[in-house]
């Protein structure tokens, strides 16, 4: 079994951003909430307490029972993790006396400490609590202070139990990469073998135990995800996978031929299914995001079941789903909100009598690319920017129509055609235009015009749980805003999007 890394998750924002950090060591590691430990097994190498944003003091804060893991494994509490396991077991956590949030530096290291080995004097690190641990346990020792927190870091006597009140995961904690390969290969004993080709092998080996002869039909989008879920279970189970690549009527423009010919070379059996008309009747006249999302996958559940039953004795549904789409679709019993729904996430209804299988739902999304690359996929499939499932039903706030979404295709295919001439392609993570609900009054040569407007919005990202816009030039951005507005009729305004995730998300909805 492959060695693991066990983080729970208390809400913290920076919890997914622990998980990145341990798999760059090339050590496997999940994600699982606090309130819904799995089963310790033999390959759990070691435990992380995340943080939170509770206090330890409200008596309604998470509170698991650790005697699972606690003294039989190694285990590092993170912030909220320190303080839970100082005041669980007879320490004092109280109000900061002292502002306790972004950057500060060890003022004091345990040097002989292996958690701290090779960690420099005045390391830089980044706080972000409002409690402070005030006391510890009698068997708990100091192994790093600040001026302003004696107890940044404990050690338990006699165990392989850390505590620190510092996030090593952010950027901003200049050496915590250094105190996370020291916890999970020095203390957890970890090999660092998980690799792309690693997770390859495993992953069709595995494939075929739990397909067997079983036929699988897989629904192809033409992205990075299900491209290389496709590959992975041609790979395992070959002639019995069916692809099916449908057009929901809300893909970019011309997507669905020119996708459906990438496939041809890739050994693949896809059919291509036009199911517009179905897609945008049960559209009609949804403003809401949510029930856009539950809408279309409702569809996408309907024309999978009948596709399905047109081949005989096929038993699963493959899909390329991913472990942001997973993370962003659960709540952490309130700490953390669930974000949006997906319609790959959550099962399938009562009277779709598919199994499930989804080869990639643990991995980050360049962690997909990786695999893909190990797969020998094409890069310019490999190298295509995330497109939402939902597709430019998304990215038209407000109901869809035919119209709009016409409209919004060739705004789109301006800005990407763009992006790839101009060599920015690669440089961005996702792009995209938006449609807003709104119209704005213009003037094209001497007449007024009161017509949509259009955001267009690129962002630069890892693995799409966290992203920034870019800061693409402004000579692109004004040649492109004039190639909208004098070649597609009814814009006459184009903004560009600034946010970042968070607080904003990089779709608009």
């Amino acid at each position: 079994m492959q060695e693991t890394i066990l983080i729970l998750d208390f809400g913290s924002q920076y919890t997914q951003l622990i998980a990145r950090r341990v798999r760059e060591l090339n050590v496997y590691c999940e994600i699982h909430q606090y309130n819904k430990i799995p089963e310790i097994t033999k390959n759990i190498k070691g435990v992380i307490l995340s943080g939170s944003p509770f206090s330890v003091r409200d008596s309604l804060s998470p509170n698991p029972d650790l005697s699972a893991f606690k003294v039989k494994l190694p285990l590092l509490g993170v912030c909220y993790g320190a303080q839970l396991m100082a005041q669980k077991f007879g320490g004092e956590v109280n109000a900061s006396q002292h502002r306790e949030y972004g950057r500060a530096n060890l003022s004091y290291i345990q040097k002989e400490n292996i958690l701290f080995k090779g960690i420099s004097n005045n390391s830089q690190v980044w706080m972000s609590h409002a409690d402070t641990i005030t006391k510890i346990p009698e068997n708990y020792s100091i192994i790093a202070s600040t001026s302003d927190v004696k107890f940044a870091g404990y050690e338990i006597k006699g165990e392989q139990t850390f505590g620190i009140q510092f996030h090593p995961e952010v950027y901003h904690s200049s050496e915590g990469s250094i105190l996370l390969k020291n916890f999970v290969v020095a203390i957890c004993g970890c090999s660092q073998n998980w690799t792309a080709n690693s997770f390859v092998e495993t992953t069709i080996a595995n494939l075929k135990t739990k397909i067997g002869n079983d036929k699988v039909v897989l629904g192809l989008s033409g992205g990075v995800d299900s491209s290389v879920a496709a590959v992975l279970l041609h790979k395992a189970i070959g002639e019995n996978l069916y692809c099916i690549f449908v057009d929901n009527g809300l893909l970019r423009k011309n997507e669905f031929e020119n996708v459906l010919n990438s496939y041809k070379y890739m050994g693949l059996n896809v059919k291509g299914v036009n199911a517009k008309e179905l897609f945008y009747s049960a559209l009609a006249g949804i403003i809401d995001p949510e029930q856009k999302r539950k809408a279309i996958g409702k569809v996408f559940i309907d024309v999978f079941d009948e596709e399905s039953k047109q081949i005989k004795d096929v038993t699963w549904l493959a899909q390329g789903t991913i472990y942001p789409d997973v993370i962003e679709s659960i709540s952490v019993n309130g700490p953390s909100a669930t974000i949006k729904s997906h319609h790959n996430v959550g099962g399938l209804p009562n009277y779709m009598k598919l199994k499930v299988v989804e080869p990639l739902n643990t991995l980050f999304k360049d962690e997909v690319r990786k695999v893909g690359k190990a797969l020998q996929i094409d890069d310019a499939i490999l190298n295509r920017h995330p497109f939402p499932g939902p597709g430019l039903a998304i990215r038209i706030l407000g109901d869809i129509t035919l119209e709009k979404v016409k409209i919004l295709q060739e705004v789109d295919a301006i800005f990407i055609d763009n992006l790839k001439s101009s060599n920015l392609y690669k440089d961005v993570w996702q792009a995209g235009a938006i449609f807003l609900p709104i119209q704005s009054v213009g003037v094209m040569g001497d007449e007024r015009t009161y017509e949509n407007a259009i955001a267009l919005r690129a962002v630069s990202s890892t693995d799409g749980m966290t992203a920034d816009w870019c800061h693409l030039p402004y000579e692109f951005l004004g040649k492109v805003s004039n190639e909208i507005i004098n070649k597609v009729k009814g814009i006459n305004r184009v903004v560009y999007d600034i946010s970042s995730k968070p607080p904003a998300t990089i779709e608009w909805e």
